[in-house]
């Protein structure tokens, strides 16, 4: 049984940093990508940071380019998120989310078969 368990969101004052987590069990965790999307709220969900299966290569959106590091430990199967420069247009859920088989960071949310169940993150001004 696939899980992807997110961890860390929480209020923040603007200008504020927290860290994401997300440990996933059931998947050969080192051989996928993995992303980070987000939803605001009363919008579609967005694509947030993405990294390959070894950390090598990562992708953003350009709304965090800068503020936002995604990283990962492949002996503890988790992924985290690090975002600093928080500003209340990044209030959102976010997920993090893993593919079945895909080793390479991509931006598609298509490409992505599970989804952790949310963590919100409220950055107050």
């Amino acid at each position: 049984q696939v899980q992807l368990v997110e961890s860390g969101g929480g209020s923040v004052q603007a200008g504020g940093s927290l860290r994401l987590s997300c440990t996933v069990s059931g998947l050969t965790f080192h051989g996928i990508a993995m992303g980070w999307f987000r939803q605001p709220p009363g919008k579609e969900r967005e694509f947030v940071a993405t990294i390959s299966w070894g950390g090598g290569a990562t992708s953003y959106g350009d709304s965090v380019k800068g503020r936002f590091t995604i990283s990962r430990d492949n002996a503890r199967n988790t992924v985290y998120l690090q975002m600093n420069g928080l500003k209340p247009e990044d209030t959102a859920v976010y997920y993090c989310a893993a593919p079945k088989t895909l080793s390479y960071a991509t931006a598609d949310e298509g490409s992505y078969a599970y989804w952790g169940q949310g963590t919100q993150v409220t950055v107050f001004s």
